[in-house]
């Protein structure tokens, strides 16, 4: 499995989009919530209430959805911190690598500048 960043960074885009999109939708359940509940209070006041058992029932589903809507936040959640960390560890790796090849040409061309200190080190 072959992890790039520009892989790491489209996810985590893609992820940050999702938890928008959860947030909006838990935010709708709020206000779904209380439109409920001002208008099974608005009925009560007309005396023309639901009854309890359809109020439960209505209450429970909103319940539900909102339980659900926490878990993908959760989900959601979880995953982008993985690709976070991921992504600081390729980062870092990254970092090394680059210090190891400019290690790494900074001794070639040292060698390329005193070939001929190499070559009477050779004789000796």
């Amino acid at each position: 499995m072959s992890c790039t960043i520009e892989k790491i960074l489209t996810d985590a885009k893609t992820l940050l989009e999702r938890l928008r999109e959860h947030d909006a939708a838990a935010e709708s359940l709020v206000d779904q919530s209380a439109a409920l509940h001002r208008r099974v209070a608005a009925m009560r006041e007309a005396g023309t209430a639901l009854p309890d058992q359809e109020i439960e029932s209505q209450i429970d589903r909103i319940c539900e959805m909102g339980e659900v809507m926490r878990k993908a936040v959760q989900v959601d959640d979880d995953q982008f911190c993985k690709i976070q960390e991921k992504l600081a560890q390729l980062e870092l790796e990254n970092k090394e690598l680059r210090e190891l090849l400019s290690i790494s040409s900074e001794s070639l061309q040292v060698k390329k500048e005193n070939p001929v200190h190499t070559a009477s080190q050779g004789i000796k």
